[in-house]
């Protein structure tokens, strides 16, 4: 599969468009918590943090939110994924929504698995599939769930 790029492999025209999906997750107050425990469980990489506090619109800031994060992007891989605290109700409620980390071999969805899972919830133990010879699900302790296989 070649994203963005016509059938014959030729760099798209003006008149076709590119288009990412990419998560936004409100961890309501924890967002500083959950990078620090992306960045040791699966090597995240923090592009940018804004704080409420560094907002151009002061009015928006208030003493409650100050500190708290209003934007951040981070990379998992090739992933970007975006976070903020949200509207800091310490309560970050992630249903209905899994993603999902493709991994190169066996001893990286060990390594990847294993971190999400501390004082997470593990909901499919790492086995061997008929798609993948390694597959697991968990909910980490912020509640995001997680697919993790190896890439076949």
């Amino acid at each position: 599969m070649k994203t963005g790029l016509s059938s014959d492999d030729t760099p798209p025209t003006t008149k076709e468009t590119f288009m990412h999906v990419q998560p936004y997750l409100n961890f309501e107050g924890r967002c500083d918590e959950a990078l620090e425990f992306y960045k040791k469980a699966v090597g995240a990489k923090v592009a940018m943090l804004m704080r409420w506090k560094d907002n151009p619109d002061k009015s928006m800031c208030t003493p409650g939110n100050a500190e708290k994060v209003m934007h951040s992007q981070f990379q998992i891989g090739d992933t970007t994924i975006m976070a903020s605290d949200g509207r800091n109700t310490g309560s970050p409620n992630f249903q209905g929504i899994m993603l999902t980390i493709a991994a190169k071999n066996e001893a990286e969805v060990d390594r990847v698995f294993n971190g999400l899972a501390e004082d997470g919830q593990v909901t499919m133990p790492l086995a061997k599939t008929f798609f993948s010879p390694k597959f697991g699900m968990v909910a980490d302790k912020f509640g995001v769930g997680w697919m993790v296989l190896v890439a076949d």
